[in-house]
């Protein structure tokens, strides 16, 4: 796959390690777990919108943007990492929160929500949840059209076929360490949201024909509806990439039993995979999107989903800020 006919933003210097995580394998008898640290990303405190980002600001740029407009949650990293993006090239950034709790926003908020009035966000759009978010944004974009400005608007996580591609990369790296390291990878496991991310790199896989297969652990929809988004933005992913074949059906896995009650609504697997994790391997996790994924992570290997001697790798999207949004769930 030919990546680099594609303009792309460099906001990271070389690879995100691949580190083993020891003292968790051993606290649950096997498989061998390993984390791909792609919360070491660039930008203001990283994660995985910045891979998806560095292709989607580069055509924003070629098509002269001043300002770029977005939209997330309350809590939202894709939102911190635009405008992160936005600051690094000397934009403008807008951006439109779902209120996907009701009563969750709170313009004094720590966390995420904080960090957006620490880097200086242009304008905050607040909508209710469920509420036209598109709508919002388009509406901003013909404020500044009026004022004689031109926005770039970018879909929440940047989960676009174009935005994709760097999870496409992601896949490629993930292949090229592991073969450099002389380390099989049995399988994948990340967060399950946006969905750029979960099909990225299973067309990257993919299109390699790796045959390494990829579980989303749902942060939010229902198993089916999940799946045949990802599906869907796969196969427009392998479009962009001229790659031949349709993925199937099977390419796509999603687990949907730790969501709980909802979007970025605490469980208790939640909060205990963010302690296990915090007390054996020193790593941070998220409440929201890699908490959440850990706790599925953790359930399947409890319930001898993998074999003991297989190879596992968790991938590690970030969102560390968010945890100080959170602390009276996770420390009481």
């Amino acid at each position: 796959m030919h990546l680099a006919r594609f303009p792309r933003r460099r906001y990271t210097e070389g690879r995100t390690p691949i580190q083993p995580l020891p003292h968790l394998t051993s606290h649950l008898g096997g498989p061998n777990l390993f984390v791909k640290r792609d919360d070491f990303l660039g930008l203001a405190g990283g994660g995985n919108k910045t891979r998806k980002l560095e292709f989607v600001v580069a055509e924003a740029l070629e098509q002269g943007a001043d300002t770029l407009i977005t939209a997330g949650s309350v809590q939202s990293n894709h939102c911190r990492l635009t405008l992160a993006a936005a600051i690094r090239e000397g934009l403008k950034c807008q951006l439109v929160l779902e209120e996907r709790v009701p009563g969750s926003y709170d313009p004094e908020a720590s966390g995420n929500n904080f960090l957006y009035r620490l880097l200086g966000a242009e304008k905050i759009h607040v909508v209710q949840g469920g509420g036209d978010v598109g709508a919002a944004q388009n509406e901003l974009a013909e404020g500044l059209a009026a004022e004689a400005r031109k926005a770039y608007v970018i879909a929440g996580g940047a989960s676009t076929p174009l935005g994709a591609l760097g999870y496409v990369g992601c896949a490629e790296e993930i292949l090229f360490q592991t073969f450099d390291a002389g380390q099989r990878i049995d399988h994948v496991i990340c967060a399950s949201g946006s969905g750029g991310t979960h099909a990225g790199l299973v067309t990257g896989f993919a299109g390699n024909n790796a045959r390494i297969p990829v579980t989303g652990i749902s942060v939010r929809h229902p198993r089916e509806k999940q799946e045949k988004h990802i599906l869907d933005l796969a196969n427009a992913t392998a479009s962009l990439l001229g790659l031949d074949a349709e993925l199937s059906d099977a390419a796509v896995v999603v687990r949907d039993e730790y969501v709980g009650p909802g979007y970025s609504l605490p469980t208790k697997e939640m909060v205990a995979a963010v302690l296990l994790l915090a007390r054996l391997e020193g790593l941070l996790l998220d409440p929201i999107y890699t908490g959440k994924a850990m706790a599925g992570l953790l359930d399947l290997c409890r319930n001898g989903h993998f074999r003991p001697d297989e190879n596992v790798l968790f991938l590690h999207t970030g969102g560390a800020p968010s945890l100080f949004a959170f602390h009276a769930d996770l420390i009481t």
